[in-house]
């Protein structure tokens, strides 16, 4: 059974979406705040997690960032409504998707599914041998990327990303010198039914290339076209 962990300090909040989960068939925990969290979400990874932003103790961005010290969990925000810097922070911290307060149930489950589906994969394993149908690997000279195994590599060494940054990178990689305008990459790293907006692929574009930076400081491969979108750059 696919398992959610929701984490918000809101009571009604999280017995509204504990009874939207449990009736969609998804096994549903929750946390009142990420300190109580993020010990068990460490023990026990979930499928997905859901994170308030604005929570005592820990909020949510924090949460985020010491999951995302050895987890790629898949991580939908809750933000607040008009709090655009909530999204930014979020996701500059590797979240998944946000999703504004209040949000309407169906839009969140829409998301949730999207997210999963992003996450498939994941699944097999870094060792798991290959299987008819899988996808060939992509190699662009330093940068190796299985979409099959979810595995990102760069000069040999792992590059950690999200679910939903490793499909950006691979819709740039798959052709190098092409421009990928950013409504090309929200359709390769979102669901059809899902909009998001420009700001929110450029987050996640920073995010990648600071985490091939934490490796190579020269890192120079994804060019912004400002005005137009973005290219992996050939050779």
């Amino acid at each position: 059974m696919t398992k959610i962990a929701l984490v918000d300090d809101d009571d009604n909040i999280r017995t509204s979406l504990e009874i939207l989960f449990q009736n969609e068939g998804y096994d549903v925990v929750s946390y009142c705040d990420g300190a109580t969290a993020l010990p068990a979400l460490v023990a026990t990874p979930p499928d997905v997690a859901i994170l308030d932003i604005k929570m005592p103790r820990m909020d949510g961005v924090e949460l985020l960032r010491r999951l995302r010290e050895s987890s790629d969990v898949p991580v939908i925000f809750l933000t607040s409504k008009d709090d655009e810097i909530d999204e930014v922070v979020g996701l500059s911290v590797g979240a998944d998707d946000y999703i504004k307060k209040p949000f309407s149930p169906r839009l969140l489950s829409e998301r949730v599914k999207a997210v999963l589906r992003r996450a498939r994969a994941s699944s097999g394993g870094i060792d798991a041998p290959p299987k008819e149908g899988d996808k060939k690997v992509v190699s662009r000279g330093l940068l190796t990327l299985d979409p099959n195994r979810h595995v990102c590599a760069w000069k040999g060494k792992n590059v950690r990303l999200t679910v939903t940054e490793f499909l950006l990178l691979n819709a740039l990689a798959q052709r190098p010198g092409f421009v990928k305008s950013r409504d090309n990459l929200m359709d390769a790293a979102y669901d059809e039914s899902i909009y998001v907006d420009d700001r929110t692929i450029d987050s996640h574009v920073k995010r990648i290339r600071k985490k091939f930076r934490d490796i190579d400081k020269e890192f120079d491969k994804i060019e912004t076209l400002y005005g137009v979108g973005y290219r992996y750059m050939e050779g």
